[in-house]
């Protein structure tokens, strides 16, 4: 796999993915609030340097969706075929998160039929670990 390159900025994210919560950087300038992913020391919004951390329920659709072709990178190919989606959080539909859909939280990456994906299809968080970093992935919502 590969794994996150962690900044500064960015830190605090996989921290709380560690912990199991998806939370996502937001402006804690007066009046402002907006939500930013990726996370960075500015507000794009109003230049502010402050910033918090807040809780998103983790639910969310499938924006994108791509199964790559060979050739593939040597770490995945035993696994395809498998989905890299884009996924737009219910809270925050201006914040895209890429990643997986898996069947189950430590569940290989090609542990969900891609003719099950859909644009739009409702999905929720799940947390694992690889290589010493806790990584969200998503999990088909029933219903």
């Amino acid at each position: 796999m590969l794994t996150p390159v962690i900044d500064e900025d960015g830190a605090p994210f996989w921290e709380y993915a560690a912990r199991g919560e998806l939370r996502i950087q937001a402006c804690a300038a007066e009046g402002c609030g907006e939500l930013r992913f990726p996370p960075r020391p500015c507000c794009p919004h109003c230049q502010s340097f402050d910033s918090e951390w807040r809780l998103m329920s983790g639910r969310g659709r499938i924006w994108s969706f791509v199964l790559p072709h060979p050739p593939l990178l040597p770490d995945y190919a035993d696994q395809a075929p498998y989905n890299a989606v884009l996924v737009e959080l219910a809270e925050a539909p201006r914040i895209r998160l890429a990643g997986n859909v898996v069947s189950a939280p430590d569940a290989p990456l090609n542990s969900v039929d891609p003719t099950r994906l859909r644009i739009g299809a409702a999905v929720k968080a799940v947390f694992t670990e690889i290589d010493g970093v806790t990584v969200p992935r998503w999990i088909l919502e029933r219903g």
